[in-house]
């Protein structure tokens, strides 16, 4: 099974982190990792399918920030953080991509973890992030994207966008010590796990449920 995303709806993209409409043009975006959040050894309880009888694991992609599960190769262990391989060519810890799965449909544990794995594949991610806070424009008149980021308002906002105009931001540190935020990994986690929750009707890092 092939991990496909319709892009038919407002998601942030490009160097310029413009929140755009991307509607028909039938783009698709593949998963090529992502971290364990969940490894349940014996399957879905009350699981009718013949391939959840075995090991499944619960996943959120590295790119998109995808929730996947996915049935486990016979032998093979997985812990939480692992990051693996989930594309199209040969998988090693994995046999099949059992599907896209919403939030709702996360394990207590993964639910639980999802936050902190989230945060993760930020921090690893980091120059990605940071250009984000160096591009990062309005979504509406009134709107602007970093103010969509949980703990960052107008006041923050403005700070960013004077401090990015003098000389872009080049870290996570960098960027605390220049505007004196919290945790931007933190931060920037809170908001994709909005995302995936439904929370917000502007997608900036998530895919389209």
């Amino acid at each position: 099974m092939e991990l496909r995303w319709d892009s038919n709806v407002s998601h942030l993209i490009g160097r310029g982190a413009r929140l755009v409409e991307r509607r028909g043009r039938g783009q698709q975006f593949y998963e090529e990792y992502a971290y364990v959040l969940d490894y349940l050894l014996h399957g879905k309880p009350g699981s009718r399918s013949r391939y959840r009888r075995g090991a499944i694991v619960q996943m959120v992609g590295e790119t998109y920030f995808t929730l996947l599960e996915a049935s486990v190769r016979r032998g093979v262990v997985l812990k939480t953080y692992d990051r693996i391989y989930v594309g199209k060519n040969l998988r090693k810890e994995i046999t099949y991509i059992l599907g896209r799965i919403g939030y709702d449909e996360l394990t207590s544990n993964a639910k639980m973890e999802l936050a902190n794995v989230v945060e993760r594949i930020i921090q690893n991610r980091e120059e990605f992030f940071v250009n984000f806070f160096n591009t990062a424009q309005p979504v509406t008149p009134r709107m602007h994207a970093l103010e969509l980021i949980p703990g960052i308002g107008k006041k923050y906002m403005w700070q960013i966008v004077n401090e990015r105009e003098k000389r872009p931001f080049t870290s996570f540190k960098d960027l605390q010590e220049r505007v004196n935020i919290p945790n931007p990994a933190k931060l920037l986690a809170k908001r994709v796990v909005e995302e995936l929750m439904g929370k917000s009707k502007y997608r900036l890092f998530t895919r389209p449920s």
